[in-house]
């Protein structure tokens, strides 16, 4: 009698045992793999729609009315239009804790070792995403950035402008810029790039992030005014790199190269072969 009772204990015991590993099982269970993915490719619900699009040859509204940092009244197309400059544009709020100063510091990083000039061959003109910001914070802000710039001039190239939501919207619509406001923070979701733009006010590059090549705003710079500034050397530069707008950079042209190199290997061959036909055909003087 007692093997069965035993037995009973230890069957019962088994049972007990299969049912906690499986519970444990359960519970440490890796999940589904689609749902895995699907959890790391879900952005928080800050940044749901805050990306950059890129929109090469849109142009700006140029009819959406902002205030200088003056206070005085102006349009985006006051900046651009027959006789202007291309120009860097800048979304950025002038309160922003971290990222637009970032931006602001890492394109006026990029400015400062060109020879191009703001205000005599380009205009930066940095736009507030804030409705609720003022032509004095944008002063602030502007002879902060002038000052930072630390070059001769008056920092008449420096547009730093508010406005209302619509002509905002307005041009964030055009570049591509889409953010969020944050009502418990009382801050913005956004992405960080700066735009270069023609004269005639349309989006020719787009560069990311919160440092910027100077070659590479040059360069920019110098297409965007159809070779109108910069010298001869930029214009070789333009030959041989090309925009990658997938990465927002400029980098070398293989076939630009190679056709750069043939050409200055006609050049000298032509070169060599002149000189020793002139050579041929003009012994040297030799005198006893």
């Amino acid at each position: 009698m007692r093997c069965p009772v035993v037995m009973r204990f230890g069957i019962a015991a088994l049972l007990l045992l299969a049912s906690t590993g499986s519970a444990r099982a359960a519970a440490i269970a890796p999940a589904p793999l689609g749902s895995l993915d699907q959890q790391a490719s879900a952005k928080p619900t800050a940044l749901q729609n805050v990306t950059i699009e890129q929109h090469l040859g849109q142009k700006l509204p140029l009819d959406a009315k902002f205030r200088d940092e003056n206070g005085k009244d102006v349009r985006i197309g006051d900046y651009f239009g027959e006789g202007k400059r291309p120009a860097v544009l800048v979304m950025a709020y002038f309160e922003c804790p971290m990222l637009c100063t970032l931006v602001l510091n890492g394109t006026i990083k990029a400015m400062r070792p060109m020879s191009l000039k703001p205000g005599t061959d380009f205009d930066l003109v940095v736009v507030s995403f804030d409705p609720k910001e003022t032509p004095e914070l944008a002063l602030k802000k502007k002879q902060t950035y002038v000052e930072n710039y630390s070059k001769e001039g008056d920092g008449s190239g420096f547009h730093f402008l508010t406005g209302e939501e619509a002509s905002i919207k307005a041009v964030a619509d055009a570049v591509g810029f889409r953010y969020n406001y944050l009502p418990e923070t009382k801050e913005f979701a956004h992405a960080a790039a700066i735009y270069v733009l023609t004269p005639a006010g349309e989006l020719s590059r787009y560069f990311f992030g919160v440092e910027f090549s100077s070659r590479d705003l040059r360069l920019a710079l110098v297409e965007a005014a159809s070779g109108k500034i910069g010298n001869f050397v930029d214009q070789l530069m333009l030959f041989c790199f090309r925009y990658d707008p997938s990465t927002g950079k400029y980098s070398a042209a293989a076939l630009s190269v190679v056709r750069l190199g043939g050409v200055a290997t006609v050049l000298f061959l032509a070169g060599f072969i002149g000189l020793s036909r002139w050579r041929e055909t003009h012994p040297p003087d030799i005198r006893s």
